[in-house]
């Protein structure tokens, strides 16, 4: 049985609010593609289910993460391979991970490709509730935080092996996405740069998942210092940087409007 009592007196200590800090932020880091998948998912909702839709996905989030981390050992046995073909091994990690990257890919591209194939903006958001439902938005949701859960559990895991921190930092953080993730998406799907840089994201996380599925089989066949990683800090890295971007390309857009109106300051 689990000691709760010793994982209580460590949360309470100097070392493990600073490690309940820490996980905190970067619990929240990782949950940016949660976030972003969200904020476009729910907008083919009707407005008034939005933020309903936003709060479930979210919540279950939490409740996945914090399941799974009770099941941490389940989670490390995931890593042996269930079947080889030829010299090949296939885990339950990796099949998870590439099929959860064949997800996000198809249901990504096909948002992008409307997006990008729709001339009219208020078409799409007329059409928009009569494609989907409620019950298949939140399915979605359910399915991309299974598949996402797998890194957040993997950084918490390596920043803290004490579960009552670990579940309390991702409570911490599902708090503060629930409250600023109405934010997130009014303020994506209000600029359409960003939306579109929101997406191409998705897709490269999509990619991501899926190469390091198919790493994973190929590291079955080759002795262990030759094993291959991928490192997808470089996606968040290119996202701020795009972002960042199109930050500037908003304030040109604007000054270009104010001065074609003739708005002084």
């Amino acid at each position: 049985m689990h000691n709760w009592s010793a994982d209580f007196d460590a949360l309470m200590s100097v070392q493990g609010l600073i490690g309940l800090f820490t996980l905190s932020i970067l619990e929240i880091i990782l949950g940016i593609d949660n976030i972003i998948f969200i904020s476009i998912a729910v907008n083919r909702l009707p407005r008034i289910t939005q933020k309903k839709a936003r709060t479930i996905g979210l919540a279950l989030a939490l409740i996945v993460r914090s399941v799974l981390l009770l099941f941490v050992g389940w989670i490390a046995g995931l890593k042996e391979a269930l079947f080889y073909i030829g010299p090949y091994g296939f885990s339950g990690k990796a099949l998870i991970l590439a099929g959860g990257g064949v997800f996000l890919l198809i249901k990504t591209w096909k948002e992008l490709m409307e997006k990008v194939n729709s001339p009219d903006e208020t078409e799409i958001e007329h059409l928009k509730p009569g494609k989907v439902t409620f019950k298949s938005v939140i399915i979605q949701i359910i399915i991309i935080d299974f598949i996402f859960s797998f890194d957040s559990i993997l950084a918490a895991v390596g920043v803290s092996g004490i579960v009552l921190i670990m579940i309390a930092a991702v409570v911490i953080s599902m708090i503060l996405m629930i409250m600023f993730s109405g934010l997130v998406a009014d303020f994506i799907n209000r600029n359409q740069g960003i939306k579109t840089i929101a997406l191409v994201f998705l897709l490269a996380i999509g990619a991501i998942l899926l190469a390091e599925g198919i790493m994973d089989a190929y590291n079955f066949s080759v002795p262990e210092e030759q094993h291959l990683h991928l490192n997808k800090n470089y996606a968040y890295v290119a996202l701020g940087f795009a972002l960042l971007v199109e930050v500037f390309n908003m304030k040109e857009r604007n000054e270009k409007k104010r001065k074609d109106l003739g708005i002084k300051e």
